[in-house]
């Protein structure tokens, strides 16, 4: 094994309850849509990706978080506040800024239950 190989790109699978309702609010979200096959698409911002699937286990998507590197927590917080996701997606939790000792988050909790964390570190 080469361990100078060059690498390009991490990524993570996350399910959907609903396929559908996923795919719709990451593209509100503002991500990019690739779509892979009738049952998984490829959702990218800004160069960083992950795999959206139609495939749920409870448990799986319950202990399911993802942290987004931002660099003004408090500016998209505003983003994610005008965007109003909750009147179009009902199911999601915003959580306002928290202050830490390594930086500063907010998250959302998207429709199926996934965690993200947007953070911002000092």
């Amino acid at each position: 094994m080469d361990i100078n190989q060059q690498t390009k790109s991490i990524r993570t699978f996350i399910g959907a309850k609903d396929f559908e309702i996923s795919r719709s609010f990451y593209r509100d979200l503002g991500f990019e849509e690739g779509i892979i096959s009738e049952k998984m698409s490829l959702f990218t911002i800004k160069g960083l990706s992950f795999y959206l699937q139609d495939y749920y286990v409870k448990d799986w998507i319950d202990n399911s978080m993802i942290l987004l590197e931002v660099d003004d927590v408090n500016s998209y917080w505003s983003f994610l506040q005008q965007l109003e996701l909750n009147k179009k997606y009902p199911e999601i939790k915003l959580i306002p800024i928290q202050e830490h000792e390594w930086g500063k988050e907010c998250l959302l909790i998207d429709p199926s239950g996934v965690l993200w964390h947007f953070a911002e570190f000092h």
